[in-house]
This record gives structure tokens, sequence and C-alpha cells, in this order.
């Protein structure tokens, strides 16, 4: 009867700061996009409803990383607070164990890790791809949106564009240079005086292309190098027909996806009819899969690990101010493990370590640290 009544008193104490704590981490991380999505309203002229749109799909594809921040800081807060008003001493002394005391803490982070991979697996995929749509219907509308003047841009429809000016307002671009490896094995070289960017009038924000004009096209393969001059040349940059079928960058894939794409066996083929080489899986796409889907688990999985911790930091808090310490230990605790699996993420991504191991490290060294911790204090 005690420990139902004290899983009551405490999880009544962590389920609202908790929400909190992910509102909290939300605000905190769109301030990082704060300024790019106020130069998309004040410069490149995008509507307010289009921006907001853009934050609830950008919020949405945070999800899986605010929940192990917030569950983190709430159980650190609220285990602090217990130990600072020495309730967890008067709850000992009551006869309940720590593992009792404890238990809170383990279902939530149980309650939370089931949400966070559900998230993971398919929610944040989707709101990904979502703002991928939304940037790409503004980039066939609003190059400068995408495009700046005098760098290398590779998000503009899976071109890499460089343009000495570009004009939001007519949707030009001048001194253009084009480079577009879509062909697969037979990438073509673009360079031309002037670009812009033709709308389908008939139908607003539908399909789009990039009409260049006075340049050349430049395709190079091992036996030749071919050059076409023109006056003016159209470069077809999306079309909502297949707009549904569009490749997905591996954040965009269901975790279903990215195992049904690991699974491919296949190789690079040629079409017969249009000679156009299409890539089957290669190595770095393997690694980059693997990797996506190792790191959807093991997001998910760190809300256990973080639980783990926060219960033993938790009631060793300062008891002189026990927010101010458990805020200061979450944060600790949160910055030294995304140093670590952004570190191992990069290093996977580049070949250095097995996708496997370099994604489920941070989480086997927190564990082992946790399970120390418990014990020591515990035991202490």
């Amino acid at each position: 009867m005690r420990a139902r009544l004290l899983l009551r008193y405490v999880l009544a104490e962590m389920i609202p700061t908790f929400f909190l704590g992910v509102v909290v981490f939300v605000f905190i991380l769109l301030m990082f996009q704060a300024l790019r999505l106020t130069e998309f309203v004040l410069i490149h002229g995008v509507k307010l409803t289009t921006v907001i749109a853009m934050m609830g799909y950008l919020s949405t594809s945070f999800l899986p990383i605010l929940f192990p921040m917030s569950l983190v800081f709430t159980v650190i807060l609220t285990y602090g607070r217990l130990s600072a008003d020495s309730e967890v001493v008067a709850l000992r002394a009551s006869g309940l164990s720590m593992y009792s005391i404890a238990m809170p803490a383990v279902l939530l982070s149980i309650l939370v890790s089931i949400l966070s991979l559900q998230t993971s697996f398919h929610i944040a995929p989707w709101g990904n791809r979502q703002f991928e749509l939304i940037v790409t219907k503004l980039g066939a509308t609003k190059p400068g949106v995408t495009i700046k003047e005098g760098t290398f841009s590779e998000g503009f429809f899976d071109l890499v564009v460089y343009a000495n000016k570009v004009d939001n307002k007519l949707g030009t671009l001048t001194d253009v240079f084009i480079y577009d490896e879509r062909a697969g094995q037979s990438p073509i070289t673009v360079i031309a005086r002037e670009g812009r960017i033709v709308k389908d009038e008939a139908q607003p924000g539908h399909a789009a292309s990039l009409q260049l004009i006075n340049g050349s096209i430049h395709r190079t393969t091992e036996a030749r190098h071919t050059k076409i001059d023109f006056s003016t040349y159209d470069l077809q940059l999306f079309n909502p027909v297949n707009e549904s079928i569009a490749s997905k960058s591996p954040q965009s894939m269901t975790i279903t996806e990215v195992s049904r794409a690991l699974t491919d066996t296949s190789a690079d083929t040629k079409d017969e009819k249009t000679g156009v080489v299409i890539p089957g899986l290669t190595k770095e796409k393997r690694i980059e899969l693997e990797t996506e889907f190792h790191k959807r688990i093991a997001i998910g999985l760190a809300c256990l690990v973080f639980g783990l911790i926060g219960v033993a930091l938790g009631t060793t808090t300062n008891r002189r101010n026990a927010k101010a310490g458990g805020a200061v230990i979450s944060i600790g605790i949160i910055v030294t493990y995304w140093i670590l699996y952004v570190s191992s993420e990069s290093l996977a991504r580049s070949g250095q370590l097995p996708p496997w191991f370099a994604m489920w490290l941070a989480n086997f060294l927190f564990s082992i640290a946790g399970f120390f911790l418990l014990k020591r204090i515990w035991n202490g």
C-alpha cells in the first residue's frame, strides 16, 4: 500500500515536470533556428503561416531527442527535491527500500522510452519529410531560400548551385554554375550567364523549372567530354505528380523503410531506353542507413539510461538548492552525452567505426556509470 501511494505521489510530480521540460527544450532548439526562420519572413517574403507550419514540423522531428533530455531533467529535479526535503530519509525510515523509491522513475522511463521509440520510428521521420517538402516548394518559387550568393549550395533539388547574384523578388540568378548528378554515373555541369525560375501559372506552387540563358552543358565520361552550347535551356526541378514517390533522405524514412532499404542487394543498373544509370545500394549508402537504423533504437532506449542516472544523481543533489543543483547536473549530463553521441555518429558515417558500435557506445558507457553510481549510493 505504501509503495503504491509513493508511486502515485512521485508520478504526479514528475509527469507535469516532464511535459514542461519538453516544451522548454522545444523552444530552446527552435531558438537555434530563429535566425533562419526570421530570414524566411523578412527577406524571402515567406508567409507567416508557412513558417509556423515549418516550426511545427521541426518540433516534431526534434521529439526523439527531447524526450531523453526532458526525462533526466525531470527525474533529477524530482528526486533532488525529495532528497533536499529529507523525504527520502523519511521513506527509508518507514521501511521502504530504495528499489521501491526508485520505481516511479523506472516506470516513467519505460513509458517515455516506448513513446520515444514510436516517435523515432514513425512520427519524427514524417515531420522531417514534411519540412523537406516545404523547403523544396519554397526553393521552386524563391531560390534565395536555398541558394546564397557567392557560395556553393547543395540543398536546391539535389543540385549543387553557385550564383554570383540572387534576386529573390524576380526569381533570377546571375552567373550560374550547376552540377547535376541526378543522372547517376553521367553527371552534367551547366554554366550560364543567367537563370530564372519558371512557375506553372495554371497551378501556382506546383511544377517548376529553372530556365537558363546563354550557356553551355558539359558531360564527361571515361571515354569523352561533350560540350553543348545553348541560348535557352530548361532544367526540370520538380513535378507534383512524382512528389509522393520522390526519394527520401534516411532521416525522413520510417524504421520499416530503412530496414527495407538495407535488404536491397541490387547493383547498379542501366535503363535501356534512356541510358540513365540507376545506382544500387553503395557502401556509403549502406553505412548511412545502418547508422540511421541503430540511431533510432539507441535514442529511444537512452530514456532508460537517463532515468537510471537521474535517480542516482537526484538523491545526492545539493540540499541547499535542489532545483538549481538539479538543473546544472541535468545540463552537464545532456551536454556530455550529446558530445559523445554526435562524435560517435560522425565516426560511424565516415566509416571509422561500425555503425552498431558507434551508436550504442554512449548508452553503454552511461549505463555502466549509472549502475556504479546506484551501487555506491544505495549501499552507502
